[in-house]
């Protein structure tokens, strides 16, 4: 199988695990959903090492850290027309492609992806999730493979 080469900016399908869930024991993320590869880099010992951050409908709450989708940019990635939040709280932590990753329903195995978000915007994601990483609030959620 013929997976997309991880780069930052690709938006993939995938079962993402949220920090709340492994906390209270879950190993499986509990439905697929894109998320955006914020970075990619050669771990020496175990292959490409993937952290992605989770696009979810649900609005930020308090002090939660995210970026909303601009409608533009989800028309062109084919998401749906519903407001969106990439969240940079938290992110999970994988080896690509790992068996979490999910084909675009209806489409082969080279479309995991999306598309990229545009460079601007991915800016923008990259330097408040560095931020919230720095300043320790973003959570590490680590998956097996």
């Amino acid at each position: 199988m013929t997976w997309p080469e991880p780069r930052s900016g690709l938006v993939i399908r995938y079962s993402y695990l949220w920090n709340r869930e492994a906390v209270e024991g879950q190993e499986e993320g509990r439905k697929d959903r894109p998320c955006a590869v914020i970075l990619a880099f050669q771990d020496l010992d175990r292959g490409t090492r993937v952290f992605v951050l989770p696009i979810t409908h649900t609005p930020p709450v308090g002090q939660q850290g995210s970026v909303e989708i601009p409608a533009m940019v989800k028309a062109r990635l084919g998401l749906d027309t519903g407001r969106s939040w990439i969240v940079l709280d938290e992110f999970n932590d994988f080896i690509w492609p790992g068996p979490d990753l999910r084909i675009l329903p209806g489409q082969g195995p080279a479309s995991a992806a999306y598309g990229f978000l545009p460079p601007k915007l991915l800016r923008v994601v990259r330097d408040r999730f560095l931020a919230a990483i720095r300043t320790k609030r973003a959570a590490r959620v680590p998956r097996t493979e």
